[in-house]
């Protein structure tokens, strides 16, 4: 069959940015016919388009405050027919029935109405887009035939590919359009479905609501878009890609930017990433995020190998590289603050490889550094979200986990003084930079810190004693007036006497261990500061 050449054109869109002068092209290039409503008919009208309302093809007005408009036969059958099967066209025929070749609709935004602040059950209900997806699933359903716009971002292509075949479009554009259209559809259902849950929760009271919280509903639809295929996985014989969560700006807290996302970072040079480059670029982003300060966390296979705290980047850099070095070459770096040729003069002075920066910006003249080295991977956010996330996913076998996001947040209102001696204030301020690096370091963790910068990390290790050693091995003769986080609480005292000898003099933990007391008179006996947060951090 041949692609029909598209004759008449149903428009209705919510968001209407574009659609005069696709509606334009569309009339005047191709003498497309328009049919329209209500208020997108009236833009139409007024930009000079010439529009046919829909009443005036069904004989019906719009009713019922807009309820009712489309559903009608002559606008289903219409998408409906099957131009390949003569009976239909038959149909069509006997009942007056014209077929229409496009379908241009965007729906009500019921994402942006229940995000607004003082919607009420009513308002939100009237914003349930009825006619608006059953036109999108009649046309992708008969993508054969008819072509399915759910986006202004369509427009430019469509006219391209309109213009270059006489005013059609391919079979293969049609059903990619049907694609996205069924996605579309999908993803809207899941936000009402998901709303009416809590609707329903906070109508049975606390008790179900404690039972059943309302960011893990009893189903669960997450709609992935692949980004882009990866270099390889874990490893080069493991195919990969990454894929991102169209994530509708409404539809995050207030504070949290899609765009200011990893899945959704700007990569401005470099070699297409590896599954392993998003892990690591992902663990960095996430740490460097709960800090104020200028910082710079550089990550290896996972690991935090070296974060920093500063006056400026180029300090918190060079800090956080020297304090590991070796485990720096090769490693991905974030950093909270718009990256400098400063910042990068400092990289190269220090011969270090590096496998991927991510910042919310980099100034021209560092991107012309960079460019010198075009191996390296530049991702560029635009912006920094605040630390965590309102869920995270994660596969096992069969099935995923969710769960909220872990993050530090404020710490003064939960901190705990268990031992004889008062922290100073200046152990207490390097004591929460060490809690929040804690954080981002595999369990069982221990870091010391000092001059908020760590100068020992240990962490991944079955048993937390072993985890300390390792912080301390590191750490050297700095671990001496350093002080020490661990991110749940220590079982024994053995992990905090191997501080001890090292000459750390104040630890922070969550405390809750059935031998706290135990801990604690090591401590003591020790001259240390103890400090319980309440609060576990694991990272498995």
């Amino acid at each position: 069959m041949e692609n029909p050449i598209i004759r008449r054109a149903l428009v209705s869109v919510t968001d209407k940015s574009g659609v005069v002068d696709f509606a334009r092209a569309l009339s005047e290039e191709f003498g497309v016919q328009i049919i329209s409503t209500g208020g997108t008919a009236q833009a139409l009208s007024d930009a000079g388009v010439a529009v046919t309302p829909v009443e005036e093809v069904t004989g019906f007005p719009e009713m019922m405050g807009g309820r009712v408009k489309t559903l009608h036969p002559l606008i289903h059958g219409a998408l409906l027919a099957r131009r390949d099967l003569p009976e239909h066209l038959a149909a069509a025929a006997e009942h007056g029935i014209e077929l229409i070749d496009m379908v241009v609709v965007n729906l009500y935004a019921f994402s942006a109405t229940i995000a607004r602040a003082g919607t009420s059950y009513q308002q939100a209900i009237e914003n349930i887009d009825i006619g608006g997806p059953s036109m999108i699933r009649s046309a992708a359903k008969n993508h054969d035939s008819v072509t399915v716009v759910t986006s202004p971002a369509q427009y430019p292509e469509l006219l391209d590919e309109m213009r270059a075949t006489g005013g059609s479009t391919s079979f293969a554009t049609r059903q990619r359009l049907a694609q996205k259209a069924f996605a579309l559809t999908s993803t809207y259902d899941e936000a009402i479905f998901r709303w009416m849950g809590e609707q329903i929760v906070q109508d049975l009271g606390a008790a179900t609501a404690a039972d059943e919280p309302l960011a893990f509903p009893l189903w669960l639809n997450v709609e992935l878009e692949r980004q882009a295929k990866l270099r390889y996985g874990e490893n080069p014989h493991q195919d990969a890609a990454v894929y991102r969560i169209p994530l509708p700006d409404a539809s995050l807290p207030a504070g949290v930017k899609r765009e200011d996302t990893l899945a959704y970072a700007e990569k401005l040079q470099g070699k297409d990433l590896s599954y392993n480059n998003y892990l690591d670029l992902d663990a960095a982003w996430a740490a460097v995020r709960e800090f104020d300060a200028p910082t710079c966390v550089i990550v290896k296979h996972l690991t935090p190998c070296g974060i920093a705290s500063d006056a400026d980047l180029v300090s918190a850099y060079q800090h956080a590289h020297d304090v590991d070095s070796v485990s720096a070459f090769g490693g991905v770096m974030a950093f909270n603050r718009s990256v400098s040729a400063l910042v990068v003069q400092a990289i190269y002075a220090n011969g270090q490889f590096v496998e991927a920066i991510i910042a919310p910006g980099f100034t021209e003249e560092a991107a012309e550094l960079l460019s010198e080295k075009p191996n390296i991977r530049a991702l560029v956010t635009g912006g920094m979200n605040p630390p965590g996330w309102p869920v995270d996913y994660r596969s096992v076998e069969g099935g995923i986990l969710a769960m909220q996001a872990d993050a530090v947040g404020q710490l003064a209102d939960s901190l705990q003084v268990v031992s004889e001696r008062q922290p100073s204030p200046a152990e207490l301020e390097q004591l929460a930079f060490a809690w929040k690096c804690a954080k981002s370091v595999k369990s069982n963790a221990i870091v010391i810190a000092k001059d908020y910068c760590t100068v020992g990390v240990g962490g991944g290790q079955p048993n937390r004693v072993n985890s300390a050693r390792i912080a301390v091995e590191q750490a050297g003769t700095a671990a001496a007036g350093a002080v020490a986080a661990s991110d749940a609480f220590m079982p024994f005292a053995d992990s905090l006497e191997v501080l001890a000898a090292a000459g750390v003099t104040a630890v922070i933990q969550p405390g809750g261990s059935n031998n706290d007391d135990a801990v604690l008179a090591a401590a003591n006996a020790a001259g240390m500061a103890l400090v319980f947060t309440g609060v576990r951090h694991f990272r498995h």
